[in-house]
């Protein structure tokens, strides 16, 4: 696990500014704090930061091909390596370190972009080859790792693993970018290829980018994706049993560690069945790390420690205060552009007891998608059972007039907020589930936004991004639509995204069993009815692990990793929220309506809604804004 940094002159060979390099390494030094490494020639500039996991001797990056003609800098784990070496060498190529990251340097020799198929693993490293004067980067199937790029004014490609990276460099256009804010207002992030700024992209999941000097920049290509196929005609019996295997052999795979190594541990299911498949492949108890709260509504910690006494772990626990609100403008200095999870703060907190132990961690993340487990995911097949009783052309007019007409009551339980129900009614399948996800719906965005920001908008939806991943689905099962587009959004921009800041903050490597390429590509050729069965979720992975965890811990209700917004909101930072969102720095944006705005606030705090998910969206925007200074501005239309 480490930082990546560098520069590539599209156009010529220019000499790049040693200065400016260093100090774009530096500011990613907390991604890898063992080692700093850089290499320049005409052209080109590569910097590294290491955190040193596998060949701790002679792992040094940038790393090179036997003549020097291929330079390498590498974040994340080729889990299948140790495979490819032989292979390689076969072929004649000689290996000079015991790193995962020389295999890249022959493997591009061997194979060129499609390399990238060969590797099992997390990564994004960008590359070098003189001899073909070409630069190559690329991005992990399901987008793990990072990769922020931006092409330069004066043909120079920037590229980084944070986006701070990229910051430092003085010619990023740094306007911040209309559909970048109405996509952060509705999701939580900002989703991929787009940042917050203008000037700079993110590498999507599953995608390179192959550049020839002189030659025209191409858009990337997308070399991965998963296809829920639905067609395996597998019994439950077997599915229990391959899957069962299949876990193991992932888990194997990411235990192959010269430094402590450990598992995050917070008493649902996908942590607990990756602990009890350590435990089943170690000869040494397994380090475990478990985040406790000292309010009982959002406390785990008993359900963690049974696993852990089931399998007599070396069991790590702290406990965070229901107050632990201190971390605003951490986070947003962490994240660099707006991120709206709030639970980046629990997830900062455990990885930052798993470095006390341990330097990798292994992680549950992404069982929610691949086994559908989340409560959202039963709502929406009810509600598609209910819009496929009735055709879309009838379902829109009625429902949507009901929807407009009728009071909307959000202190009821969900199957009782007519108006939400009949708005659903009356949306196809993708806008329905992407207005059951937003933060602030359309409705809601139409009050929060001022007259002139949606005219910078220019009709631009965040729906949009839903609409363009669910064309390339190509299902028409409802549950295999829905874990179609949370892969390509939520998994992504959300879940990682905060995985990886989160644990680089602390200089922690952390390895998602779950988030195996092959497992999800298997688990994507299984009925529906074998992920969720009447009102259960999970249904399989359950029964896989039934002979392994505790009935209480797999058939519990779902949890989550939250913290009491709501409360906070109404009482210790009732007076920080006013005047942050009420506050100078929202006003002079020129994108909100003070009146709304004002709204959210009063409502929030009489008690009269729930609006804590709005307000901390708009306190997170508020603290990036600040951390940002004065140094960005909101593009004006046309200029995107």
């Amino acid at each position: 696990m480490c930082g990546i940094a560098g520069l590539f002159d599209t156009r010529g060979k220019r000499d790049f500014d040693r200065a400016l390099m260093q100090r774009m390494n530096d500011v990613q030094h907390h991604r890898g704090p063992d080692e700093g490494g850089y290499h320049f020639e005409p052209g080109v500039a590569l910097a590294h930061r290491r955190l040193s996991i596998i060949d701790l001797a002679t792992g040094q990056q940038p790393l090179f091909n036997e003549d020097g003609s291929v330079a390498v800098v590498f974040n994340g784990e080729i889990y299948n390596f140790q495979e490819l070496v032989p292979e390689l060498e076969a072929l004649g190529h000689v290996f000079h370190t015991r790193s995962d990251t020389e295999v890249i340097v022959h493997a591009w020799e061997a194979w060129g972009e499609d390399c990238v198929q060969r590797f099992r693993g997390m990564f994004a490293f960008a590359l070098h080859d003189r001899n073909r004067d070409t630069f190559f980067m690329a991005r992990d199937r399901l987008a793990v790792k990072p990769m922020f790029y931006a092409l330069l004014p004066d043909g120079t490609l920037a590229f980084g693993s944070e986006l701070k990276v990229l910051m430092q460099h003085p010619a990023l256009d740094r306007r911040i970018d209309p559909l970048a804010v109405e996509e952060y207002f509705a999701l939580g992030y900002v989703a991929e290829p787009r940042t917050i700024f203008l000037g700079a992209k993110k590498l999507g999941p599953g995608e390179s980018l192959c550049i020839r000097r002189g030659q025209r920049i191409p858009e990337p290509r997308q070399y991965w994706d998963v296809r829920f196929t639905l067609h395996n005609d597998i019994s439950l019996e077997e599915a229990t049993a391959e899957l069962t295997e299949r876990l193991r052999e992932s888990v194997r795979l990411r235990m192959i560690s010269e430094v402590p190594l450990g598992a995050f541990l917070s008493g649902g299911v996908d942590s607990s069945a990756v602990v009890a498949t350590m435990a089943g492949l170690s000869n040494e108890p397994v380090n475990t790390c478990s985040i406790a709260f000292d309010d009982p509504k959002f406390n785990e910690s008993e359900f963690a420690q049974k696993v852990a006494d089931r399998y007599r772990t070396n069991h790590f626990v702290e406990t965070v205060k229901s107050d632990d609100f201190d971390l605003i403008d951490t986070l947003a200095a962490l994240y660099d552009e707006p991120y709206a999870d709030s639970s980046a703060i629990p997830t900062y907190r455990v990885c930052q007891l798993a470095r006390k132990h341990v330097t990798v961690a292994l992680s549950g993340d992404g069982g929610d998608e691949s086994f559908a487990g989340y409560r959202r995911y039963r709502s929406h097949l009810t509600e598609e059972r209910m819009r496929a009783a009735m055709p879309q052309a009838l379902r829109q007019p009625v429902f949507g007039l009901l929807g407009r007409l009728y009071p909307k009551a959000d202190w009821a339980p969900r199957v009782f907020r007519a108006k939400t129900t009949f708005q659903a009614m009356a949306r196809d399948a993708t806008e329905a589930y992407f207005h059951s996800v937003s933060i602030l719906r359309g409705d809601m965005r139409e009050k929060l936004f001022s007259a002139d920001f949606r005219g910078k908008l220019g009709g631009y939806d965040a729906l949009e991004v839903f609409r363009r991943h669910a064309a390339s689905a190509h299902t028409d099962d409802p549950l295999a639509l829905i874990q179609y587009l949370d892969l390509k959004t939520y998994l992504v921009g959300d879940i990682n995204t905060k995985v990886d800041r989160a644990s680089m903050a602390h200089s922690l490597e952390v390895r998602e069993p779950l988030m195996d390429h092959p497992l999800v590509e298997w688990l994507a050729t299984l009925p529906s009815g074998l992920k969720i069965q009447g009102n259960e979720g999970k249904f399989l992975f359950k029964k896989a692990m039934e002979p392994f965890l505790p009935s209480d811990v797999l058939y519990r209700p779902k949890m989550g990793f939250a913290v009491p917004l709501a409360r906070w909101f109404r009482g210790p930072l009732k007076q920080r929220v006013r005047d942050a969102v009420l506050g100078e720095t929202l006003a002079t944006t020129g994108i909100f309506k003070r009146d709304y705005l004002q709204h959210l606030v009063d409502a929030h705090h009489s008690g009269a809604r729930d609006y804590s998910s709005p307000l901390w969206t708009l306190l997170m925007f508020e603290a990036f804004l600040r951390n940002q200074g004065a140094t960005c501005r909101v593009s004006p239309e046309g200029e995107r």
